[in-house]
């Protein structure tokens, strides 16, 4: 039998609110895996899904009692990787391990440690220009950087990190021809929606601020070139 899927209310429909308890507030951000430098010089590779950008600063939150927090309070240098939608399955075969030794008790069930995250996750290092760390060759966007301030956050069980990127690689494929512009035609990141993964919909208009402005028609064309290749 086919259920139709469900979509989202009207704009034009009253909503009607209602007071929730969720166990968690993850409530839809771009997933990056963060690769930083362990204390005998190998490298740690790990799934977030907090981070927001300022300009040239990164902020990222992370859990106080992971290997990545740890590493970047000592050794600042990180590589903030962007995996594209179809990546998803590489991310999750992250998500259960951990680069701590033994096991923290906050991460214990379900978590294991693994000293080889790039293997495990099946992905590739590639060497960074500036920093240390490498970058994981198979996501679209890898951003060199440099945690400057590394601090706990208000409830204490988090660490806020600043990281200024220093170089921006992207995959030519995803870059507006003869610009510094990620095409947003081209490119969608991984986004972690309530602990699910998700890709961005159909474009639905751009800012007045846009420097990739394009106008409905084209938009509609290649919505309509996209359904005609999937057939």
């Amino acid at each position: 039998m086919d259920i139709a899927p469900r979509s989202a209310p009207s704009p034009r429909t009253p909503a009607t609110h209602l007071e929730i308890e969720p166990s968690i507030l993850y409530f839809g951000t771009p997933v990056t895996l963060l690769s930083t430098e362990n204390q005998d010089g190998s490298f740690n590779l790990a799934p977030m899904s907090s981070a927001w950008a300022l300009g040239r600063t990164v902020v990222l939150g992370l859990g106080r009692e992971g290997q990545t927090a740890r590493n970047l309070g000592i050794r600042p240098d990180v590589v903030i990787n962007l995996p594209a939608p179809a990546q998803w399955p590489a991310v999750e075969r992250l998500a259960p391990l951990t680069g701590r030794n033994p096991v923290p008790a906050t991460k214990a069930e379900g978590f294991r440690f693994e000293p080889d995250k790039f293997g495990a996750a099946g992905l590739t290092a590639e060497p960074s220009h500036l920093v240390r760390p490498p970058r994981v060759a198979e996501c679209p966007i890898q951003l060199e950087a440099r945690a400057e301030r590394v601090q706990p956050d208000v409830s204490g069980g988090f660490v806020i990190v600043e990281a200024v990127v220093r170089k921006v690689h992207a995959d030519s494929r995803i870059v507006v021809p003869g610009t510094d512009h990620i095409d947003p035609a081209a490119w969608s990141p991984l986004v972690y929606n309530f602990r699910h993964y998700f890709a961005l919909g159909p474009e639905l208009g751009h800012t007045y601020r846009s420097q990739t402005p394009r106008s409905p028609k084209d938009s509609a064309a290649e919505q309509a070139l996209a359904g005609t290749a999937h057939h």
